[in-house]
């Protein structure tokens, strides 16, 4: 059983549900992935989300990163590749790990894309799962089958290609 904690900042619109788009974006995501039984295993498996301001996260990937600006999310795994295989096993709860947006830089991102803030929160939303079980993109075969991955989870969600280029 999947569990959602959400935590959002006041620049974070506090009328939104953001609980239902965050689970959403989760759940397509593993859907995509190699684990899609995540969602569905009866051991509980927990994941953070954290809606933050940029100075936060600008803090955040300058202590984790070693880069001192703001990033649009952030990904901190918290399972290995055997660990995710084996949801099914009795145990204790699993921590998939946390996530965190930053605000300004995904509202910027979304008025670049002409597309609206919950639409990129939830490619980032995505893409931040995605890291969370595994996926990365640290050469062209790695970011090509997690591209292709964000793009059918995306389509889940009824958000069109993010990466298509029109003229």
């Amino acid at each position: 059983m999947l569990e959602i904690a959400v935590e959002a900042d006041e620049e974070w619109d506090s009328s939104h549900s953001w609980e239902r788009l965050v689970r959403d974006a989760a759940e397509a995501a593993i859907a995509e992935s190699a684990f899609p039984e995540l969602s569905s295993s009866s051991r509980s498996v927990e994941l953070s989300v954290r809606l933050a301001g940029d100075e936060e996260v600008r803090a955040l990937n300058s202590e984790w990163r070693g880069k001192d600006r703001p990033t649009n999310v952030l990904s901190f795994p918290m399972l290995g590749e055997r660990d995710l295989r084996d949801t099914n096993v009795a145990g204790p709860e699993l921590l998939l790990g946390d996530i965190i947006l930053a605000r300004g830089v995904c509202e910027a991102e979304a008025a670049e894309k002409g597309v609206s803030v919950d639409q990129h929160a939830s490619h980032l939303l995505v893409h931040g799962t995605l890291h969370l079980l595994g996926y990365d993109h640290h050469n062209d075969a790695e970011a090509a089958d997690m591209e292709e991955r964000e793009i059918r989870a995306l389509r889940r969600l009824g958000i069109s290609n993010p990466y298509e280029v029109t003229a």
